[in-house]
């Protein structure tokens, strides 16, 4: 019993670091889309890097609301399932944010 109420208690742990980190994801897309339009208004190029960073913030604000539902579910079963669901999401959105630095190095080497 104890070994399942210490389980289940670092799976809360990841689930609320999943969401905490997640949302401030979100804050750091649209601080760097604001960011890239201005470079972009300035530099006269564009880039798609901006339309990808909007899409990944759409992707962390996912696994930040899967990971809260996992924090307010009472099933276990139910809780395992959407907390994998919000992990793979939030390695989807760190996965987003390595092409697009890759999009921006590239549009600021060659450009």
């Amino acid at each position: 019993m104890a070994n399942q109420d210490s389980k289940t208690h670092l799976e809360e742990d990841i689930c609320i670091h999943i969401f905490t980190v997640s949302a401030a994801m979100v804050g750091v897309c649209l601080t760097v889309i604001g960011l890239l339009r201005v470079i972009i208004t300035i530099r006269k190029f564009d880039t798609i890097a901006d339309d990808i960073l909007a899409m990944d913030a759409v992707v962390f604000l996912v696994s930040c609301l899967l990971s809260y539902w996992a924090l307010r579910t009472r099933a276990t079963r139910r809780m395992h399932r959407i907390e994998r669901l919000a992990d793979s999401m939030f390695i989807l959105g760190l996965l987003l944010m390595v092409v697009v630095c890759g999009f921006i190095t590239y549009a600021i080497e060659f450009n």
